[in-house]
């Protein structure tokens, strides 16, 4: 962990500016609000206002199971960028990735189950995170 390193404040900002962008880029619109925040060797991730145009013209036009079918194919399609960019930005690689979208209000929440503490200037700052287990994590580099 170096000074360089940014702090899990950063870290959870660069996050939701990074997911924003890429929602953008693939999608053609971004989410409205996005919360990141690390606990522990977990990460949860709160997307508001995720519902794109032809999603909603579905859910309008009474085609609900044809809109959610979409959107898993939209959420499978982007998990794996979204789990290369947590590991970019936590430093520590992705076990697990948990992500599922409720078009009816219109959000989408990921758990990300890390391999470690992710990699910030102030890892004690991280909520549930044991002292332990940074000091393991740093012994091992």
């Amino acid at each position: 962990m170096t000074e360089e390193s940014p702090t899990r404040g950063q870290a959870e900002r660069m996050l939701a500016q990074r997911i924003q962008a890429l929602y953008k880029e693939q999608l053609g619109q971004r989410p409205e609000r996005i919360t990141c925040q690390f606990f522990d060797e977990k990460l949860a991730i709160v997307l508001e206002k995720i519902v794109t145009p032809v999603e909603q013209l579905l859910l309008e036009t009474d085609r609900q199971a044809l809109a959610q079918q979409l959107r898993l194919e939209i959420d499978e399609a982007i998990q794996h960028q979204l789990v290369a960019l947590i590991q970019e930005i936590a430093g520590v690689s992705v076990k697990s990735a948990l992500i599922k979208t409720e078009l009816t209000h219109d959000y989408s929440g990921l758990i990300v189950l890390l391999s470690n503490v992710p990699y910030v200037r102030d890892p004690l700052t991280i909520p549930k995170v044991k002292k332990e287990k940074v000091s393991d994590r740093d012994n091992d580099e």
